[in-house]
């Protein structure tokens, strides 16, 4: 889990320091702008049990991001009590910008291991998959 989460922190400072204008946000702003990406629309409850967090938290986070025009609240044409969260078109494509940073930066340094250490590594991901699913269906 350490070799996990070092891998995840120096691809992300790594990228951080490459994007140039480049906002920091904290990680779990970044955790909520990803989620709300993959499931435009969602509330704050569903986010919260997403992200398995506290839902006056993700309110926090959420407050943070409209006040920084990253994300945007839309009431729910079903129920106007309800707030439905959308990532602004800006953060999408810095999403997208960061997302393809990422991929080039952990691809351009794959090619720098052995065919085998490579090898290896496309033979754990599935395994890893699992581990994850049983994990998330856990929490």
């Amino acid at each position: 889990m350490k070799t996990v989460a070092g891998l995840r922190r120096t691809v992300r400072r790594q990228i951080r320091a490459q994007l140039p204008g480049r906002r920091e946000l904290t990680g779990a702003q970044m955790e909520l702008l990803r989620e709300v990406k993959r499931n435009p629309g969602i509330g704050v409850a569903a986010a919260a049990r997403a992200l398995h967090l506290a839902g006056n938290s993700v309110s926090t986070l959420v407050n943070q991001l409209v006040s920084a025009g990253m994300l945007e609240r839309q009431v729910d044409p079903d129920d106007r009590r309800a707030v439905r969260l959308e990532v602004t078109a800006a953060t999408r494509e810095r999403l997208d910008t960061w997302q393809r940073a990422r991929n080039a930066y952990v691809a351009g340094k794959l090619t720098e291991l052995s065919e085998e250490d490579t090898e290896k590594i496309a033979e754990a991901m599935p395994a890893l998959g699992r581990l994850l699913a049983l994990i998330q269906e856990g929490a």
